[in-house]
């Protein structure tokens, strides 16, 4: 495969790279965003059971009583959906870092080809600069010897 060919392939390659790159920072974004709405939720939680309890001490009826223990347990629903849907963001995250390592080990197997084949070119075109210098040397040599 000729360099230009294999450059075209490495430059695709970055390319892949760095939008794997761009979805991973974007996943890890969505879930730091998840676990703040998280937190959020459960510090409201937190705040309206406190409040419950307040209220509960000045003395509340029944059906106050009752109205506020449904809407704590809409709360617990919503918590229980959140947390649900971490896996997803955590799974998520975990395939775009997958997908990221790929897309670098290709990268990175593309430049060592690229590396190789220059340094055998270098290897080729040194092996050869000796050959030219060694039949010049010879040539010195056997002028003067027939001098």
């Amino acid at each position: 495969m000729s360099d230009s060919a294999l450059e075209l392939i490495l430059e695709r390659a970055k390319d892949d790279e760095h939008k794997a790159s761009l979805a991973l920072n974007n996943a890890r974004i969505e879930l730091d965003n998840y676990y703040q709405q998280l937190q959020q939720i459960e510090q409201y939680r937190l705040d309206y059971c406190k409040q419950l309890t307040a209220r509960g001490l000045d003395g509340l009826t029944a059906s106050s009583y009752s109205h506020l223990q449904q809407f704590l347990g809409s709360l617990d629903e919503t918590l229980a959906k959140q947390k649900a849907a971490g896996a997803q963001f955590e799974e998520q995250v975990e395939k775009c870092s997958e997908y990221w390592n790929e897309m670098r080990k290709k990268r990175q197997s593309i430049e060592w080809l690229l590396e190789k084949k220059q340094a055998e070119r270098q290897a080729r075109l040194d092996k050869q600069e000796q050959k030219m210098m060694d039949e010049f040397a010879t040539l010195q040599f056997a002028r003067q010897a027939r001098r």
